[in-house]
C-alpha cells in the first residue's frame, strides 16, 4: 500500500502555489476530507480488530503486539468507535437523493397559475426524517436533496449517495436496476408493480385494491462509473417508500451482516395504518437478498 503522503503529494504541491484566499479555503476543505478519511481509516481498523480478535486465532496480547500496542490499547480499542454496521448507509456524510413530484397550484383563490415547483409527500419526507435520524444515530450526518421529476440529472456517481422514491420519480435509478438487479419495477395498464426475474415473480401493490399494505425494493445498487454502490429505497406508492425506510432502519445490523458492502436487491411487503399518514406496522422481506446481478 502507498503512504498517503506520497499520494497526496501532488495536491499538497498545487495548494502551495495557490494565492493565500483560495489556498486558505482549499486547505480548510482538504481538512475536513482528511479528517473523514482519518475517521473511517480508524473505523476499519477498529471493526477488523473485532473480526480478528472474535475468530480466535491469535490471542488479543499477539495481535496487540503485531499493531504495535499495549493489551490495554487493544481493548480500548475495541470497545470504542462506531459500530461497523453505519457502514450500511455510507462511510461519510449522505446525501439523500429524493424523487419529487412537480405540481402546478393556483396563486389563490381563483389566481392564476404560478410556475410548477417540486413536491414531496408527507410519507416521503417522514422517510428522509427517519433514514436522517438513524444515520445520526450511527455518527452519520444527512442532507436533503430534492430531484425533480424525470430525475435524468440525479447524480448517483459520488459516495455515501442514498437515493428514496420509485423510478416513477427517479428514472434514472430504473435504468440502471434494468441493467444490476434481479428485481426491477415496470408497468402496464393496471399500474406499476415489482417483477422478480429469478422466479417471475409480479408483486403489485395490495393499496391497488384498497387494502393497506403496499411492496418496496430495498437494496444497494452499482454506480455507473464502476466506483462503489448506492442505496436504494422504493415503494410502489409513497407509504411502500416510507416502509422500506422503516425496514432498513429497524433491522440495520441483520442487513449489514448478510451484505457487507456489496450490491444486492429484495423485496418487503409493507403493511401500514390506513388511518395514520405515516405509521408502518409491518414489514417483511418476500423474496430471499439477492446478491449481484
Amino acid at each position: 500500500m502507498r503512504d498517503l503522503k506520497d499520494l497526496i503529494e501532488p495536491v499538497l504541491d498545487e495548494l502551495r502555489q495557490t494565492p493565500p484566499r483560495p489556498r486558505a479555503l482549499q486547505a480548510t476543505t482538504l481538512l475536513t476530507s482528511l479528517q473523514e478519511a482519518l475517521n473511517e481509516v480508524s473505523q476499519i481498523r477498529i471493526s477488523a480488530a473485532r473480526e480478528v480478535v472474535a475468530e480466535g486465532e491469535t490471542t488479543a496480547k499477539e495481535f496487540a503486539a503485531e499493531l504495535g500496542l499495549t493489551p490495554a490499547r487493544l481493548s480500548q480499542l475495541l470497545k470504542s468507535g462506531l459500530k461497523p454496521e453505519r457502514a450500511l448507509f455510507g462511510n461519510g456524510p449522505l446525501t439523500v437523493a429524493i424523487g419529487a413530484k412537480r405540481e402546478t397550484r393556483t396563486a389563490g383563490t381563483g389566481g392564476e397559475k404560478i410556475e410548477a415547483s417540486a413536491v414531496l409527500s408527507e410519507q416521503v419526507i417522514a422517510a428522509y426524517d427517519m433514514l436522517a435520524a438513524t444515520a445520526e444515530a450511527y455518527g452519520l450526518s444527512a442532507t436533503r436533496e430534492i430531484v425533480p421529476m424525470p430525475g435524468l440529472d440525479l447524480r448517483l456517481n459520488r459516495p455515501n449517495c442514498v437515493a428514496i422514491t420509485s423510478p416513477r420519480l427517479l428514472q434514472l435509478v430504473g435504468l440502471i436496476l434494468n441493467e444490476s438487479s434481479p428485481i426491477v419495477f415496470d408497468s402496464d395498464d393496471r399500474g406499476w408493480f415489482l417483477v422478480d426475474k429469478n422466479t417471475d415473480t409480479r408483486y403489485r401493490s395490495p393499496a391497488d385494491e384498497g387494502e393497506a399494505a403496499d411492496y418496496a425494493f430495498i437494496g444497494r445498487l452499482p454506480r455507473s462509473d464502476g466506483k462503489g454502490t448506492f442505496l436504494y429505497l422504493a415503494g410502489i406508492h409513497s407509504r411502500g417508500t416510507l416502509g422500506a425506510v422503516h425496514h432498513v432502519t429497524h433491522n440495520v445490523a441483520e442487513l449489514y451482516q448478510q451484505t457487507k458492502g456489496q450490491a444486492w436487491s429484495a423485496v418487503i411487503r409493507v403493511e401500514y395504518d390506513p388511518d395514520a399518514m405515516t405509521t408502518i406496522l409491518a414489514t417483511a422481506l418476500v423474496t430471499p437478498i439477492y446478491f449481484g446481478n
